[in-house]
């Protein structure tokens, strides 16, 4: 059985063994379901899939580090390096204000919060969210050790681009460098390798244990506004990205999604860009056919600033929480939301919760309620699901569509069947 089958497989019986437990809670004596979720459910499942996830995260620093040094050191210099960073840029932006405009426009066509009662507010406090002037300075690392310890990608990626191009600029010491990162990449890419042969245990668990503690009750009271996030979702991943590819790069968008099976998976499963990302670069290479040294740059790139998938979560829930409180915001409150969303999506790319930080953010530009995301909270973990799959589904459109103009994408690569 091929792995993508195995992945789908351990998918649909996650699914499925999820559900069954957290349907037999009402039918099995209480000393059984305590005995499953003690020893199975919070026993098993949950360590193998905790460990699964921190497996994928394990290799994120090391392997955004080797390769980007590797992609840096190719270009010989920084001579294409401004440019390509600039397209990769404007690309993540300018895909990030569409997915936010989309949302807030079927948010305001389909109306998910107009029979919402609100009854008692639940409190929320989000954390601060940092000044742009510490954002800003923050990028810069002043120990690469603790930024790697710390896991802040920013500084990692500037870290690495920085000794990237000293590298490309060092002569025959910087070759032999250069030749000591492509084998630490190899090896590197070697155990991602490893790691996806034994992924479906992992997803397996990790939807199995999810399932079986997400009642229906969560996503029946919200079901407007949780479908309506599912429907901007699905048209922003597939038709908005399949548009661009196709008007970009003249790439056909059916090929691409084809390459993306497994990863999208991965993406699901984990809920985090950042966990997937070994796999999405993996993917972006060896199936996508982007060239290493514009994959290591615009995968991580992307995997710490590109949020689509928040950013439409951001649009439809103001517009749920606006139609719930019975605000009517205005157009010039649509195009703050547009506009403070697009850039908290970079401004912080750091900071834990990033979702609900920003929404908070937004919420307090336009004058709306923060204490309204507590009305959404409880559908967000199946939603944050989705959102990494469409975020990592949008790393990979804009690492082929850079390639494709810089000259670095191998077409044979690319229309290999898997």
């Amino acid at each position: 059985m091929s792995l993508t089958k195995r992945i789908l497989l351990a998918m649909v019986l996650g699914l499925a063994v999820g559900i069954l437990l957290n349907i037999s809670r009402d039918l099995l004596a209480q000393t059984v379901n305590s005995w499953i979720d003690e020893f199975v459910i919070h026993g098993l499942f949950d360590t193998i899939g905790r460990i699964f996830v921190a497996s994928l995260k394990l290799l994120v620093v090391p392997l955004v580090f080797i390769s980007l040094v590797c992609g840096a050191s190719q270009l010989g210099g920084n001579a294409r390096m401004g440019a390509m960073a600039a397209k990769t840029l404007t690309l993540y932006m300018a895909t990030t204000a569409l997915a936010i405009g989309l949302a807030l426009t079927v948010g305001h066509l389909i109306q998910p919060g107009q029979d919402i009662g609100l009854g008692e507010a639940v409190n929320f406090t989000p954390q601060e969210a940092p000044p742009l002037k510490e954002v800003v300075v923050d990028i810069f690392p002043s120990n690469p050790f603790k930024a790697m310890a710390d896991g802040n990608m920013l500084q990692v990626i500037v870290f690495s681009l920085l000794m990237g191009i000293a590298v490309a600029n060092c002569g025959e010491t910087g070759k032999r460098v250069s030749a000591i990162f492509h084998d630490m990449n190899t090896v590197t890419m070697k155990m991602v390798s490893i790691l996806m042969d034994l992924a479906p245990y992992g997803i397996f668990c990790l939807l199995a244990k999810l399932f079986s503690e997400l009642g229906a009750d969560a996503i029946l009271e919200l079901s407007k506004y949780f479908f309506t996030v599912v429907l901007v979702l699905l048209m922003h991943g597939l038709l908005i990205y399949g548009l661009l590819l196709k008007l970009l790069a003249g790439i056909n968008p059916i090929d691409f999604f084809r390459h993306l099976k497994e990863l999208v998976i991965f993406a699901f499963s984990t809920a985090s860009s950042n966990a997937t990302l070994p796999i999405t670069l993996r993917t972006a290479e060896e199936k996508l056919g982007v060239d290493n040294r514009i994959a290591s740059f615009t995968v991580p790139l992307g995997a710490t600033i590109n949020m689509d998938g928040t950013a439409i979560m951001q649009g439809v829930a103001t517009a749920f929480i606006a139609q719930a409180y019975q605000v009517d915001i205005g157009l010039s409150g649509y195009l703050t939301v547009i506009l403070t969303a697009t850039l908290a999506s970079v401004g912080t790319a750091g900071v834990p919760g990033v979702g609900l930080i920003t929404l908070a953010m937004v919420l307090q530009q336009v004058g709306l309620p923060v204490e309204g995301i507590a009305m959404i909270i409880g559908v967000d973990r199946l939603l944050d699901m989705l959102r990494t799959a469409v975020n990592v589904t949008g790393d990979s459109m804009v690492s082929l569509v850079v390639a494709k103009s810089e000259d670095s994408w191998d077409e044979a690569v690319f229309n290999q069947r898997d």
